[in-house]
């Protein structure tokens, strides 16, 4: 070739330096990196077209048993002290329990109006005629025993007991005793006159004489 005009400038190929070794190591990386990448695409969608629920569950089950045994579907309870929740893998619902039952108290026992038993009164005597009129209404043995239990208390059956601070008189206590005259003019001194007086209050105040005798152990009178 010619010579070269001064205002030419030369090219010459200067040749490349040989790669050293700390260069080699950085291009390592770059090329590792997007094939790992798409391992980790291919490895995504592999995983997402298997089931993901087969030869698997959750469960306290045997440790040494394979997939093969597991139950089918996947179950859970769990309870709260207002509401329990079952659920399964397939659908849930919730489960209210029942409402405790109220707790009621035993009832106070109610006065029978029982009494002890009076036994045979004495012939001709007050509780005899009493014994006669009660038969004559209809009413048992009890219903006697209670009556004697009653003017027992009252006035230990006494024709003329009579009560100064109250005004009450004769075997029924009457308030005041003039109250027997409409059974009879004898009220003061006849027992039959003040019984048949004092079993007309008895039923027409309580029905019968245990229900007075009830009345009195209640409140102290009748």
């Amino acid at each position: 070739m010619g010579r070269h005009s001064r205002n030419e400038t030369v090219l010459e190929a200067v040749p490349e330096a040989p790669e050293s070794n700390d260069q080699r190591r950085q291009d390592k990386p770059r090329i590792l990196l997007p094939v790992l990448a798409m391992l980790a695409v291919l490895g995504f969608f592999s995983v997402s077209l298997v089931d993901p629920h087969g030869g698997a569950y959750a469960g306290m089950g045997n440790p040494g048993a394979t997939g093969n045994a597991a139950p089918e579907g996947q179950s859970f309870e769990a309870s709260a002290a207002t509401a329990s929740l079952a659920s399964s893998r397939d659908a849930w619902k919730v489960i209210k329990p029942e409402p405790p039952k109220p707790v009621v108290p035993p009832a106070a026992p109610k006065s029978s109006g029982a009494a002890p038993v009076a036994g045979k009164p004495d012939p001709g005597s007050a509780k005899a005629i009493a014994s006669d009129l009660v038969s004559a209404r209809g009413w048992g043995a009890g219903q006697y025993d209670c009556l004697v239990s009653l003017w027992n208390k009252e006035s230990g059956w006494n024709v003329y007991a009579s009560n100064k601070s109250s005004g009450a008189y004769g075997i029924p206590q009457a308030l005041p005793g003039s109250k027997m005259a409409t059974v009879g003019a004898d009220w003061q001194t006849n027992p039959a006159t003040q019984i048949t007086w004092g079993l007309n209050y008895i039923q027409g105040r309580y029905g019968d004489p245990c229900g007075a005798w009830g009345s009195s152990q209640s409140r102290g009178w009748y």
